[in-house]
């Protein structure tokens, strides 16, 4: 039985971690969490979103943009994180229209395509 989600993985193109946590930990504001010593030595690093893990791996010979694959991140104020996306000059992609949701996309600055989505109540949805 499957009892709940514990985290997703992420890639990043090897070598590219220090831009990788600057992007996730500074601006997404994401607290990285030690990985085991066990995994330390095969690069990337891992966060915390919440109470779900993110681990971010290092792989090559993969192009992020092509896929639809995505982490859809849950937050309480998408006109805050709208912002905060376009003052770092990262590209949004208007989602589809959802019922009971505000949210967009973009992509990382590796290709990775990440949703921020906020539930919102009927009231609200009607008027956006």
């Amino acid at each position: 039985m499957i009892i709940g989600l514990h985290h997703v993985q992420i890639t990043i193109p090897t070598g590219m971690e220090t831009e990788a946590k600057n992007f996730y930990c500074n601006v997404l504001g994401l607290s990285e969490i030690e990985k085991p010593e066990a995994l330390q030595g095969r690069g990337g690093f891992w966060l915390k979103a919440g109470d779900r893990e993110i681990h971010v791996g290092v792989e090559e010979g993969f192009d992020r943009t092509k896929t639809k694959a995505h982490v859809a991140y849950q937050v309480l104020d998408i006109d805050y994180w709208r912002n905060v996306i376009k003052q770092n000059n990262v590209e949004i992609v208007e989602a589809i229209a959802l019922p009971n949701h505000k949210r967009f996309e973009f992509r990382d600055p590796f290709g990775n395509r990440v949703e921020l989505t906020q539930v919102v109540q009927q009231e609200e949805e009607s008027n956006r």
